[in-house]
């Protein structure tokens, strides 16, 4: 199926995401707050949330404020999308 066959919204996930999927993560800081997070593996916010407190994202506590360590979170997207 080519990208002309995909729904328009479909056509521009695959496009945007084979693309610039790996070039976000190289722009990223080495920490993100986790609503960036939840931005990025298109989740909600609270999800993100859920799952940094159930250990399930790469998190680092800096003070109260909680992130995601982009080079582990990098790591675990692409270990979930080989074994898919």
């Amino acid at each position: 199926m080519t990208d002309s066959a995909l729904a328009p919204s479909e056509a521009a996930m695959t496009s945007s995401s084979d693309q610039a999927g790996h070039d976000a993560f190289a722009e990223l800081p080495l920490l993100i707050p986790v609503p960036r997070a939840a931005q990025l593996l298109g989740i909600s916010r609270a999800a993100a949330y859920r799952f940094a407190s159930a250990g399930d994202l790469p998190t680092k506590r800096l003070g109260r404020r909680v992130y995601v360590v982009t080079g582990k979170l990098r790591e675990f997207i692409e270990t979930e999308s080989s074994a898919a």
